[in-house]
């Protein structure tokens, strides 16, 4: 029959391995704890920056930028509009539309190999969604399934 010492030295051994368990484990929580503390201050601070540059702006509101910016939204198209409002991008979709390849209209593979752009998918897709976007727009035709052509836009 084992002695009352050893079943409490065994005992006690197991609970020290768990309190050095549960150690590890507060420390591992408190490193966590402190980074979240940081981020969360770092986002107030950041708030407060902006609400303090938002603050000192002037109060006049400025006439929006007509010229092209990457990314841009494509504008609909009216009488007077030169191709220069349009993105880059856009713009050189629509001169190569506008060049002699495209006159007859142009698949968007063709397309994306006048542009210098890779023929897979991701390209040609992307830009099947721009020469759609250029057609809902007024700055472009769709003449057949996936065959886009240039309207006459005055280039300014």
């Amino acid at each position: 029959m084992p002695s009352v010492f050893g079943l409490l030295e065994a005992r006690e051994k197991k609970v020290r391995e768990e309190v050095a368990r549960l150690q590890e484990e507060a420390e591992r929580v408190q490193a966590a704890l402190g980074a979240a503390e940081w981020a969360l201050r770092r986002l107030g601070d950041a708030r407060a920056t902006v609400a303090e540059a938002l603050a000192e702006q002037p109060s006049a509101v400025e006439e929006p930028h007509r010229g092209s910016v990457a990314g841009s939204v494509v504008p609909h198209r009216t009488d007077g509009m030169t191709v220069s409002v349009l993105a880059p991008d856009y713009q050189r979709i629509v001169s190569v539309l506008e060049s002699e390849a495209g006159r007859e209209g142009m698949r968007c593979q063709q397309l994306a190999r006048a542009l210098g752009l890779q023929v897979v998918p991701a390209k040609v897709e992307g830009l099947r969604s721009k020469a759609e976007r250029l057609v809902e727009r007024g700055w472009a035709r769709q003449t057949g399934p996936g065959v886009f052509i240039a309207l006459v836009v005055p280039a300014g």
